[in-house]
């Protein structure tokens, strides 16, 4: 069975970050390790929230690791709150490859959304973000978030096929190889994603329907959802669709609960669809 660990925060309510990405990976049939960066009671769009900075755990829980002679298949980064957590989360990688030099690193530089930083971080966060980036095999970003580490402004319009494949090349010149770029639109009611892979220099496209309803902590599905996906040996192309049929799938569910959360998708009650797709899969 393939072992991916993922490091990124954990709510203890909220259905993001940890709490969504140990389940979806499991539901593909990958044990699912995981290094928490801190502790919320809940995730920030509630009122108010606890938080516990785990940050000086994250290097021991990885050095026990090696003395167990634990290895990984693949790494995958979510949320990091600190310039201190971008440095020694890129020091685990160059760690982990040391055990499997074929560790696939992937990572998610979830650090903004809507065209805005998330609180607390600036342009040069950002940049050390696009530093991560550059070790990584497969980079997850969002318009907004490729928009920052190549400091160009936010299209605030509808961009075009040939400007995304612009910007997902000049993604891919920072240094990883393959980039996903989310919330692609090319058509009015559609959205999807859009991948470039360089060594071969092709891309990927996928879209469905686009539904005009907004909920928290979709990115870390997607992101999860390919994650899991090309781990078990699943093309780019064919993990693009599942990801963005699993997600709208997600947010489905949720309009048609009339007893939804609003701080949440209900992906719950759409694990079939992953643990299906895992019965086609051989590692």
């Amino acid at each position: 069975m393939k072992r991916i660990v993922t490091i990124q925060d954990i709510s203890c309510v909220g259905r993001c970050s940890l709490t969504v990405a140990l389940p979806i990976i499991s539901a593909l049939g990958i044990e699912c390790a995981v290094i928490p960066t801190a502790v919320l009671s809940n995730h920030t769009a509630f009122s108010g929230f606890t938080f516990c900075d785990l940050t000086d755990q994250i290097s021991p829980i990885v050095e026990q690791w090696q003395r167990e002679g634990l290895t990984f298949d693949a790494i995958y980064t979510g949320y990091l709150g600190s310039f201190e957590q971008i440095r020694i989360v890129s020091h685990v990688i160059d760690l982990l490859k040391q055990s499997n030099p074929a560790l696939r690193v992937i990572v998610d530089p979830a650090m903004a959304d809507f065209g805005k930083l998330y609180t607390g971080f600036d342009e040069v966060f950002a940049r050390e973000m696009t530093s991560l980036c550059r070790k990584a095999d497969i980079i997850v970003p969002n318009l907004t978030e490729a928009a920052y580490m190549l400091g160009i402004p936010y299209p605030e319009h509808r961009c075009t096929e040939d400007e995304i494949k612009s910007i997902l090349r000049r993604l891919s010149a920072l240094g990883c190889n393959t980039t996903v770029l989310t919330g692609v639109s090319f058509h009015e009611n559609k959205i999807g994603a859009m991948s470039y892979d360089r060594e071969t220099d092709t891309f990927a496209l996928y879209e469905n329907e686009h539904l005009a309803a907004q909920f928290h902590g979709t990115g870390d599905i997607f992101a999860s959802v390919v994650t899991g996906a090309v781990t078990r040996g699943m093309s780019l192309a064919r993990a693009l669709t599942l990801a963005v049929d699993f997600t709208l799938a997600c947010i489905r569910n949720t309009m048609a609960d009339a007893d939804r959360r609003w701080y949440g998708v209900n992906f719950e009650s759409a694990l079939g669809m992953l643990t299906e797709a895992a019965k086609t899969l051989q590692d």
